[in-house]
């Protein structure tokens, strides 16, 4: 505003100096010239760049952002190929044996007496477990031997009886009509000591059932019953044996991931809880699936080892032969509402989205079943801050 004021002022000056007659100092002409001379300059500057601004907005084509490739973001990309990976599966399930053995009571029951084993113990095929009392029965069992004794006593004296008149009907003192009665009466008392021997013996056998045995060797997971209890035919399991030691680990699979294995497969368990791996093999696959989890389930047998606890939680790495995918870093493969997708870079250096189809994730990465040949530029990382058509400035990494 000064600056104005002072220059309109001096210029006055000079122009009245020039009409009286040049009678200003010199020195004030010269310097009001010179800055008529720097003002011109700036006008026909400020003129030039009008023209040129106008050609380029009329006649240039305007250049995006995007396909300045000198401002162009910096993006690492690899070209993947193919690769031949070792399929694993990986899913977690539950501990239980393999072949778990109930066992209560068989017989009428009664009151335990003793208890032998305890949970954790190791028995044998027809070890005794427990003992219940068995006083009435043993009573019983000696009543029965005598009747036994009684029913060949009788049927001595009938024998006895038959061999005599034997004698005597050929000397014509005793009829054939008696011969055949003492025959009967002989054949009777024969059976009769069967019965009873019949019955002895059902008597020791109901006896022997008072003591509660293991069916087979195994391993006492539970023991549900204390000296002094009272149990009977209606009780719940009084013991529950691990055939063998044998245990297996219950893994939940998807409808997809059982068909991706078979029976006799390997698989390594490691218990919830523990750094321990012990291996296994599938040894049964689900024949259903069900219907509200739509899962099914791989059974994988396990030899006995401390750490496997039945009803534990345990994760499996089931082998499902080999594959060959494409393996990305974690970092490349995005995901939005439609599934997993990628960028790649076209010979343009124009970033695109690829969908993929993901598959199982190994040390190297993640495999990508669908959607990728190998041979495409991938951008590594950033691909979150892309945009689709977005020029980029690729930088290869080694696969």
């Amino acid at each position: 505003m000064n600056f104005e004021t002072t220059i309109t002022a001096e210029a006055a000056d000079n122009v009245a100096a020039d009409v009286d007659g040049g009678t200003a100092d010199p020195r004030n002409r010269r310097s009001g010239v010179g800055r008529w001379l720097l003002l011109g300059g700036i006008g026909i500057l400020g003129l030039l760049l009008a023209i040129a601004a106008y050609f380029a907005l009329t006649t240039g084509e305007p250049v995006g952002a995007g396909d300045d490739e000198s401002q162009a973001p910096v993006v690492t990309v690899i070209a993947p190929g193919r690769t031949t990976i070792e399929g694993v599966i990986e899913a977690p399930g539950t501990i239980a044996a393999r072949r778990e053995m109930p066992v209560g009571v068989v017989g009428e029951g009664g009151q335990v007496l003793t208890v032998s084993v305890d949970a954790g113990d190791w028995v044998n095929a027809g070890q005794v477990l427990a003992v219940i009392d068995r006083s009435v029965q043993t009573q019983q069992a000696a009543a029965q031997a005598a009747q036994v004794e009684v029913a060949r006593a009788d049927a001595g004296i009938a024998q006895s009886n038959l061999d005599r008149a034997l004698q005597l009907v050929e000397r014509g003192f005793i009829s054939k009509a008696d011969v055949d009665r003492l025959t009967a009466t002989r054949d009777a008392a024969a059976a009769r000591v069967k019965v009873a021997e019949a019955q002895l013996r059902e008597l020791r056998a109901r006896n022997a059932r008072l003591n509660i045995i293991a069916p087979a060797s195994g391993y006492v997971l539970e023991r549900n019953v204390e000296p002094g209890q009272t149990v009977g035919a209606g009780s719940p399991a009084l013991f529950r044996i691990a055939r063998g030691g044998e245990m297996e680990m219950l893994a939940a699979l998807s409808e997809t991931q059982l068909a991706g294995i078979s029976q006799g497969v390997s698989a390594r368990v490691v218990p919830t809880g523990s750094d321990k791996e012990f291996t296994g093999q599938v040894w049964q696959l689900s024949p259903v699936i069900d219907q509200q989890s739509r899962q099914g389930t791989a059974r994988i047998a396990l030899s006995y080892a401390p750490e496997l606890r039945p009803g534990g939680f345990a994760t499996a790495r089931i082998n499902s032969g080999t594959v060959t995918a494409t393996v990305l870093p974690e970092s490349a493969v995005l995901a939005d509402d439609q599934g997993a997708f990628v960028y790649i870079v076209d010979k343009d250096n124009k970033a695109s989205q690829k969908r993929v189809k993901t598959g199982m994730v190994t040390p190297q990465g993640i495999a990508i079943t669908e959607g990728l040949s190998g041979t495409e530029m991938v951008v590594v990382r950033a691909g979150g801050f892309l945009n689709p058509g977005e020029t980029v400035n690729p930088r290869r990494q080694q696969t």
